[in-house]
């Protein structure tokens, strides 16, 4: 009876149950990248190179990886990204700024500055991308400040995008929020206010909640505001934006005595300036027992930290959680920053179909493989 158990387990693990369907094919090793620092047991390889300005990622089932940038208007496609061989395609090109990238029904959804298109089929092959559809083509917009999207689904089915501030500090009214919207652009409405450029989120895989990193206003000092690591427990809720920092820090201008009791307050402080983009779950089991369910964040990197203070981010970091409470704060990965000098910025992180972590770079212009060898 135990055999036959075992046989079924076996049986069930190579059908791909486990992560959704797809098949668990073992990934060539890549390029080492020994300038990284990770924990005992793990080892990261630059998987896939010239994918310049590689931002959000989005993986197919058929073993593509969409690839968003900030800047040069391209999308790119790496088809068998994880099978040994990967090729480098420009999906789409001329588009305004397309951060954001989400595959839904065989669909990839691209975020620009100030709407949403839909490709319909994104992965076949051999023929042009489809001409895209316009799913949203109206999105809230005062100049390029912020206005490169993160786009994501829910478990809800809906279509999930953030509105950043246009500014460093203001109160601009349709600004500053987390929208949703079904597949087809319609029903939208606001899921969050008081969220000042948000450029990652993840849903929390026993609760369904979402949790989404802030990035702090720039001109109070080196070391305040910290950036934010926020949690959505209901729709509506307020996260303090601009009257309110790292829910306890009025905003001079605009923040009163009293302003932060109002402020849903964030789940974790995160460090000044860092930048925080990606946040997701570890969901895999390549990694040990004690990483599953935690919470993983990309740190871009200050840019306007005084010389005295030095860089901070540039780095991959852990909070721990208890429950559905931080109780850490933690580096994961390192090495980024060497010194002074930048040697690759992380922005966004993909939990792979074996477990492993992928980690985009845009100035480096690659895609990073986490594995955990033990």
């Amino acid at each position: 009876m135990n055999r036959l158990l075992t046989v079924l387990a076996l049986v069930f693990l190579t059908a791909g149950c486990a992560t959704g369907g797809q098949s668990v094919q073992p990934v060539p090793p890549g390029k080492p990248a020994p300038f990284l620092r990770l924990p005992p047991g793990f080892r990261a390889d630059i998987l896939i190179e010239n994918v310049p300005n590689a931002r959000s990622m989005a993986l197919g089932p058929g073993g593509t990886l969409f690839v968003g940038t900030r800047s040069g208007g391209k999308v790119y496609a790496v088809r068998d990204a994880l099978r040994g061989a990967p090729t480098v395609e420009t999906f789409a090109s001329g588009l305004s700024m397309p951060n954001g990238v989400a595959l839904h029904d065989g669909a990839l959804y691209v975020a620009e500055q100030k709407r949403i298109l839909r490709y319909p089929g994104a992965e076949a092959r051999g023929t042009a991308p489809p001409a895209p559809e316009v799913v949203d083509g109206a999105l809230p917009y005062k100049g390029p400040l912020h206005a490169w999207k993160y786009l994501a689904f829910g478990p809800d089915g809906k279509l999930y995008v953030p509105v950043g501030a246009p500014c460093n500090v203001c109160l601009e009214p349709g600004f500053g929020v987390i929208l949703r919207m079904n597949p087809d652009g319609s029903g939208r409405e606001v899921v969050a206010t008081g969220v000042r450029n948000s450029v990652g989120f993840d849903w929390h895989p026993r609760t369904g909640e979402l949790w989404f990193t802030d990035n702090g206003r720039d001109m109070l000092g080196d070391e305040v505001p910290p950036c934010e690591l926020n949690r959505i427990g209901r729709p509506g809720l307020d996260f303090g934006f601009p009257y309110c920092h790292g829910g306890s820090i009025p905003d001079p201008e605009f923040g009163t005595a009293g302003t932060c009791s109002a402020a849903e307050p964030p789940v974790q402080l995160l460090g000044p300036h860092v930048a925080p983009l990606a946040v997701t779950f570890y969901t895999g089991r390549m990694f040990p027992p004690e990483y599953r369910g935690q919470v993983l964040i990309a740190e871009h990197g200050s840019w306007n930290r005084s010389k005295s203070a030095g860089k901070t981010g540039y780095r991959i970091t852990l909070v721990r959680l208890k429950g559905n409470e931080a109780v850490a704060y933690e580096p994961f990965i390192e090495g980024w920053l060497a010194g002074d000098e930048v040697l690759g910025r992380p922005v966004d992180l993909l939990v792979a179909p074996d477990g492993s972590l992928l980690v985009s770079d845009d100035q480096r212009g690659v895609i990073y493989r986490i594995s955990y060898q033990g």
